[in-house]
């Protein structure tokens, strides 16, 4: 089994900054990518950025040099920097990490841009 539990979202302005979380716990060892995914109001998931153990990155069009996925293996948590922030970015944000056992998520953070 495994655990994820992201946080850091809220409101902020367009323009602004905002940094997310995902801590892992549980049978995490065989993890090699894990990625963030949103849920705006009203669409479909889709995915924003994913990493590799080893930190081999790529990133959706909408938020390429805008946000930045990284990790700490040793925290065993992975971390999505958000700046200049778009209405656009509103949404619900996930981490996911697929594993042997299964496909996993977080409960989800909501991070709100708007003035």
């Amino acid at each position: 089994q495994v655990q994820l539990v992201e946080s850091g979202g809220g409101l902020v302005q367009p323009g602004g900054s905002l940094r997310l979380s995902c801590a892992a716990s549980g049978s995490i060892s065989s993890i090699n990518v894990m990625g963030w995914y949103r849920q705006a109001p009203g669409k479909q998931r889709e995915l924003v950025a994913t990493i590799t153990r080893r930190g081999w990155k790529n990133y959706a069009e909408s938020v390429k040099g805008r946000f930045t996925i990284s990790r700490d293996n040793a925290k065993n948590t992975v971390y999505l920097q958000m700046n200049n922030l778009k209405p656009e970015d509103t949404a619900v944000y996930y981490c996911n990490a697929p594993h042997s056992t299964g496909d996993y998520w977080g409960q989800g953070t909501q991070v709100a841009v708007s003035s």
